[in-house]
């Protein structure tokens, strides 16, 4: 099999526990680059907050940011794809979470936005290196067009509102979790597994000639579009359940593995 498109996730994915690709893990990245095969990286994370990421890897190409809901070139940063919350949706999310004092917050022109400043949105932009915004009449906020909103909250009270969230904001909006804290809600298309069939598209490749690498139950879209769908070692149980194959851990290079694997050996 040879592969031409690998789409990497980037928490506890690409990057290990020190938050750092390793020098291992670089290599690999790019002897599949010099091989012509594209390295792109697929995250919740914001455009700005995965671009610095991106570039730090040496990679030129399009990336798959806001779990699928943005992607954007790295070269010219031209968007050529993106779908925002619906309208109806947003401000229903919003009063729902006002009614139950909810942290909730948005990406407005890839700027954070929150309601008001408490620890949630501290530790989170503490964690993904992200500055933040304080916007008292939220509403403001909600009427303009987003990417993603996301709730922070403990995981036991986000598995209890999830579907709860399904039913009243409908088929229109896309509900995942991407860490077991953070419940992200996007436009029902701004998943990886969209993200990854357009970009297949976009380079004329076929999916069956993707690689698909993530640790998470939001990559579980895009691990099944792929040709081969990779579930890291530090994965959780139900995405080694759908994977094709479970690499090492972040922490042992497991990309760099996947790469060897099945790109340089291919």
């Amino acid at each position: 099999m040879t592969y031409k498109l690998i789409a990497i996730d980037i928490d506890d994915t690409l990057i290990n526990d020190d938050k750092e690709v390793t020098p291992a893990t670089q290599s690999a990245l790019e002897a599949a680059v010099a091989k012509d095969v594209v390295v792109t990286l697929a995250t919740g994370r914001a455009y700005a907050s995965a671009q610095a990421i991106a570039r730090q890897t040496g990679l030129n190409v399009p990336i798959i940011t806001y779990q699928g809901a943005l992607i954007k070139n790295l070269m010219d940063e031209e968007v050529l794809y993106e779908r925002y919350v619906p309208q109806d949706a947003a401000r229903k999310l919003y009063e729902f979470c006002l009614e139950r004092n909810l942290h909730l917050q948005t990406y407005i022109d890839d700027k954070l936005y929150s309601r008001e400043e408490n620890q949630k949105l501290i530790d989170y932009c503490k964690l993904n290196k992200t500055p933040y915004y304080i916007e008292p009449d939220f509403m403001k906020m909600i009427e303009q067009p987003a990417p993603k909103l996301l709730i922070i909250d403990t995981p036991e009270l986000l598995d209890e509102i999830a579907p709860q969230l399904r039913e009243l904001l409908g088929s229109e909006v896309h509900i995942t979790k991407s860490k077991p804290h953070f419940l992200e809600i996007m436009h029902h298309e701004g998943t990886k597994g969209h993200a990854l069939t357009f970009l297949s598209n976009h380079f004329g490749v076929d999916l069956k000639d993707t690689i698909a690498v993530g640790d998470s139950w939001n990559d579980h879209e895009m691990l099944e579009a792929a040709g081969l769908g990779v579930a890291m070692g530090n994965a959780i149980p139900a995405l080694k359940e759908i994977a094709d194959y479970v690499t090492l851990s972040n922490n042992e290079d497991g990309i760099k593995h996947v790469i060897e694997k099945f790109v340089l050996n291919a």
